[in-house]
């Protein structure tokens, strides 16, 4: 069953967790005892109506004070699909959260509350989409029932979203406005009656119709997991390469080129255990053997020869900040690009980004917790790379701090 990865975003109280709770209700993905805590819990509160946040806020601190703080994911699904929603907190302090929530996302869904209308925080949630290069976003115009279903309210909404749109630099991603009320269920699951005046699809019939799939051409990238050698009499010289496959099919045939050493060979099989196949798609967990005997370890990566990546010992980057210890020049880390591990030093700050459109600010020449900046970097030896608007497998990394060994920063090559 196909699988769609959504994000979601929106300010405190703009209700993601009683929106993703009501899609669980709607389509019958809540267990007896997880429904029977969220009314016996709705109860305890003194509400008249079912707490569906209840069903994702799994932190105490979360259902104490009513919002989202670290990133859940949630499944569930449908007779059409499978669906993983990651719930990322919308607090500025907790922008790191987000980044990481809509790293893997297909599409997003932005909440704004109706009684606020766009926010600052919608800004940065929009920003955000912006920079991973989230190409289905849905703008979900929340607590519809508390403005009396005013068509007007939604309209002007949709028209500074749309101003905000215009600040956009990614031309190709598709925005759909939908009026909702996540408490009452307008929209979400079902078309409502109480809304007449739209004439959209209603967020889950949306979600249904979307082929994420039919995304457009990337190059080919595999990068190399492990080397299988079993070393036993019946696949005495065996060597495969194990690794997914990113950005576009391979093929057997294809003429592939090792990454770094550039040697040459062509594909022999495509195998996963004990199946062969002609031909593998993106996505695809699979063990690669080739024509010729040639030297690959964990970390190089197979092109099609004629889709080789750029190479460079320099690299500039936008980085999202993730460590506590500010991002400094002079500071040494290690890039983790795909399975590959390169020592880099921080040549330089450019800037540090606005995430409300407002620009950049060349006066800094640091990155803290949180913030998203330009950085140069000097490597200790050649990266091979794509831009993240071409690949994002290949256009991404994250940053290691060699004393901790945490992960301090993740960055997109422009």
């Amino acid at each position: 069953m196909e699988v769609l990865k959504i994000a979601t975003a929106g300010s405190v109280d703009d209700g993601k967790s009683t929106l993703i709770g009501r899609l669980l209700y709607d389509t019958k993905s809540l267990t007896d005892d997880k429904l029977e805590a969220i009314e016996r819990n709705s109860k305890k509160k003194g509400y008249d109506y079912l707490d569906f946040s209840l069903a994702t806020d799994g932190l105490v601190a979360e259902r104490e004070q009513g919002i989202t703080i670290d990133v859940a994911h949630i499944y569930f699904s449908t007779r059409k699909k499978s669906y993983i929603i990651a719930d990322t907190p919308g607090h500025v302090e907790y922008t790191r959260n987000m980044v990481t929530g809509a790293s893997q996302a297909q599409a997003s869904i932005i909440l704004i509350d109706a009684r606020k209308g766009v926010i600052e925080q919608t800004y940065r949630h929009f920003f955000i989409n912006n920079l991973l290069r989230v190409k289905h976003v849905i703008v979900a115009v929340n607590k519809m029932d508390l403005v009396d279903y005013d068509q007007s309210v939604f309209e002007n909404i949709k028209t500074d979203f749309e101003k905000l749109n215009a600040q956009s630099s990614y031309a190709e991603q598709e925005v759909t406005f939908i009026p909702i009320s996540a408490l009452k269920g307008d929209n979400v699951a079902q078309k409502s009656d109480t809304m007449p005046w739209f004439k959209g699809e209603s967020v889950l019939d949306y979600l249904e119709a979307l082929k994420p799939g039919q995304e457009e051409h990337t190059a080919a990238r595999f990068p190399v997991q492990t080397v299988i050698r079993p070393k036993q009499d019946e696949f005495h010289d065996y060597r495969g390469y194990a690794g997914k496959i990113y950005g576009s099919s391979l093929k057997v045939g294809d003429a592939v080129t090792v990454l770094p050493s550039l040697t040459s060979s062509k594909i022999k099989t495509i195998e996963f255990f004990d199946q062969k196949y002609d031909e593998a798609v993106a996505g695809s967990s699979v063990t690669i053997t080739l024509e010729d005997d040639i030297n690959i370890t964990r970390g190089d990566v197979l092109v099609k020869s004629d889709e080789v990546p750029q190479s460079s010992k320099s690299l500039t980057a936008a980085v999202c900040w993730m460590d506590g210890k500010a991002l400094v020049p002079g500071a040494k880390y290690e890039i983790q690009h795909n399975t590959n591990r390169i020592l880099a030093k921080i040549d330089s700050v450019e800037s540090v980004i606005a995430t409300d459109y407002s620009g950049e600010d060349s006066s800094k020449n640091q990155l803290t917790l949180n913030e998203i900046g330009k950085v140069n970097f000097k490597l200790s030896k050649n990266l091979f790379y794509d831009t993240y608007a071409e690949n994002k497998a290949g256009g991404s990394f994250i940053l290691i701090d060699l004393q901790s060994n945490t992960t301090a920063g993740v960055g997109f090559i422009g």
